[in-house]
Parts: structure tokens; C-alpha cells; sequence
């Protein structure tokens, strides 16, 4: 579960619902300063208003807490490289030096190589030194959540 995902889907759904924070606040009873805390990531919803933000949005609260992106942007991993380095950079904030580098694990010398010129104040090797031996699956979830938010921010753009 990836707060800042949650965060961003939240306001994503929001947005093309085409309600203003105030509104979904009035929607759940509830104050415009907690749905602003939801979409910058400082809180998450408590899972009462989980319950009814997903009957408003009609979708399932594992869907708001584990999003599925449909790709529009990109599908896998290996093609971050035909991101623009602004827009990548944007989605990779959202992350931290930690999760990148567990991403690359899984990723072809060619994408590391690519990260590692974007990223020149990252130590990668310091970084990879410290996390040790990491399970698959682990790599290929944060590839999935990286990819999720490169197509969410893709989205968004286009509401």
C-alpha cells in the first residue's frame, strides 16, 4: 500500500467526479481540511469514510487502496525511458531513492543507466549496497506502483 498512490487516486477520482474538495467534504460531512490531508498524503480516510467514498465513486476500497491504472501511458517498466524527464520526474517524487532503486533490481542495464544519469545526486551503488537481497516480488510491485503513477499523473493531466 502506497500512500502516496492512494493520494493521488483520491484526488484523481475527485476530479473527474468534478467535485471541488469543499464538495466532497459536504458529501461526507466532513471538513475540506480532511479531504486535503487525504490528497497530499499527511492522512488516509478511516475506513468509514472509505466505505462511503467508494458507494459515492462505486468502486471497491480495495480499488482506492491498491489503484488499478489502466495504462495509458506506459505498461511495463522498461519503457520509462520514453517518458519525458519532466513528467518522470514529476511521477518519481513520489517515491523515494529506496524505491527506485528497488524498482531498477529488476530492470535492464539500459534503464539503470538511464535512471542513473537522470538521478546524478543518487548514489545508486550506495543505495542497492544498503537494501541487500531483495524478494521479486518486491521489485515487481514497486515497478507496478511507478508505472501506476506515470499513468495516474497521465490521467490527471487530461482531466
Amino acid at each position: 500500500m502506497n500512500l502516496n498512490m492512494i493520494s493521488k487516486y483520491l484526488q484523481f477520482l475527485r476530479k473527474i467526479h468534478n467535485y471541488t474538495q469543499d464538495d466532497l467534504a459536504k458529501k461526507l460531512d466532513l471538513s475540506r481540511q480532511a479531504v486535503s490531508k487525504w490528497e497530499t498524503g499527511t492522512a488516509i480516510p478511516d475506513l468509514g469514510v472509505l466505505l462511503k467514498i467508494s458507494k459515492l465513486y462505486d468502486v471497491s476500497i480495495n480499488e482506492i487502496l491498491e489503484p488499478k491504472i489502466k495504462p495509458l501511458r506506459i505498461s511495463d517498466f522498461e519503457q520509462i525511458s520514453a517518458i519525458s524527464e519532466k513528467e518522470l520526474k514529476e511521477a518519481l517524487r513520489h517515491f523515494d531513492a529506496d524505491s527506485l532503486v528497488i524498482a531498477l533490481m529488476g530492470a535492464s542495464p539500459e534503464t539503470n543507466r538511464f535512471c542513473e544519469r537522470m538521478f546524478p545526486q543518487i548514489d545508486f551503488e550506495l543505495v542497492r549496497n544498503n537494501i541487500g537481497r531483495i524478494r521479486i516480488e518486491t521489485v515487481e510491485d514497486m515497478q507496478n506502483q511507478i508505472v501506476a503513477m506515470i499513468n495516474l499523473q497521465a490521467v490527471d493531466g487530461k482531466i
